[in-house]
């Protein structure tokens, strides 16, 4: 058992490493969608590591992937930063800000294809060159919540990037 108090404060570290990069044609924070959400046609290539290639196998089963990469391009972290589809700050974990203490982002994807250590995918928001975390399949059963809350996300329109912001 463990307290809350001990992992907050702890100062452990922990060792990632990728398992395949991300390629997309935004090269800038700048030209990447808010979310892949709002980009549901734009292609990327997930590209494997040698070692993981195995790990791809009974994959294209799925219609979606959860694909978690680090945003590597991040700036430095904001606890209370201005979101995209606001303009009132939030706190980083209400929202899906790049700045974050872990520098996590977090994608579902259309699954397009398998060739090899190769995922041909649609609706990713990354930069290219991401690196990529994990791969997980995405299932509705488990991963869809219709009835979920959208707290203060819930009644705003989608809009295009405000200038100078991510």
């Amino acid at each position: 058992m463990f307290s809350q108090e001990a992992v907050v404060t702890s100062s452990q570290t922990y060792e990632i490493t990728p398992v395949g990069v991300l390629r997309t044609p935004y090269q800038s924070v700048a030209q990447a969608p808010i979310q892949g959400a709002f980009e549901p046609q734009g292609e990327a290539t997930l590209e494997v590591g040698e070692q993981y290639t195995e790990g791809l196998d009974d994959i294209e089963g799925f219609s979606h992937l959860i694909v978690v990469y680090l945003l590597d391009r991040a700036g430095e972290v904001r606890m209370k930063p201005l979101p995209l589809l606001d303009d009132t700050p939030h706190g980083v974990f209400a929202t899906r800000n790049p700045r974050r203490p872990n520098k996590l982002g977090l994608v579902v994807a259309s699954l397009v294809r398998h060739d090899g250590r190769t995922l041909h995918l649609r609706g990713v928001d990354a930069l290219d060159g991401s690196p990529v975390i994990d791969i997980k399949p995405y299932v509705a059963r488990f991963d869809s919540f219709p009835d979920a809350s959208e707290g203060w996300f819930a009644g705003r329109e989608n809009r295009p990037k405000p200038p100078g912001r991510e």
